[in-house]
């Protein structure tokens, strides 16, 4: 799909509402705001030709599942989103957090995304957790252990996903080849650049045009 063109006539048509659950990487750490994904992803949607409000973000450097939960909790909301994502977990793998109690958590979380997505679950999208063990930041840390509890976290959020029903992204791949490499990097040589965050975009783009084509 060529986002430059415009693919939807925007006269008279919906505005849609689009609201960013996570952590640092869903505000797009060190980078402008406007690089972060979620802006990225309006972007993209915009130039296709729909109207999208600015993404709403309920996000902030550091949280586990259990801080994104009483974030949502303690927000105002809107009554319902016609777009959401969810990018949640870095912080309780490098805290050494349970798997099992993430997982608790992040069916939870799951679950009021959908029932704030007007119980559409196709509408709910999780991206997988980058591994930061790839990065310069992780020079002194063990990359392999990293690796593998990313892994473990990401098997739960591919998991989750699918028996709620929800879409889900793998960006972890692509990420680990990316992540050593300066222009993938934000200043702090751990979270990713705009150009990253572009390609996570794609993907998120691509998905809502599918479920707003049918």
């Amino acid at each position: 799909m060529c986002y430059g063109e415009t693919l939807f006539n925007n006269d008279n048509m919906k505005t849609y509402s689009y609201l960013a659950l996570g952590d640092s990487y869903t505000i797009g750490e060190q980078v402008n705001l406007l690089q972060s994904f979620p802006y990225q992803t309006v972007q993209l949607l915009r130039a296709a030709g729909l109207n999208f409000y600015a993404p709403e973000i309920i996000a902030s450097t550091g949280w586990t599942t259990e801080e994104l939960k009483l974030a949502i909790d303690e927000s105002l909301l809107q009554a319902e989103y016609d777009f959401i994502s969810v990018l949640i977990g870095v912080n309780n793998q490098y805290q050494g957090r349970s798997v099992d109690e993430f997982r608790v958590h992040f069916r939870v979380i799951l679950e009021l995304a959908i029932q704030q997505a007007g119980g559409v679950a196709k509408n709910v999208i999780v991206l997988s957790i980058p591994d930061w063990g790839v990065t310069p930041f992780a020079i002194n840390k063990s990359p392999e252990k990293v690796r593998s509890e990313i892994d473990m976290y990401n098997f739960i959020c591919q998991a989750e996903a699918e028996h709620f029903q929800t879409r889900f992204i793998d960006i972890t791949q692509s990420q680990r080849l990316d992540g050593n490499r300066e222009a993938f990097l934000a200043p702090d040589l751990l979270h990713p650049s705009q150009k990253e965050y572009a390609k996570w975009a794609e993907q998120i783009a691509a998905l809502v045009m599918v479920s707003l084509n049918g």
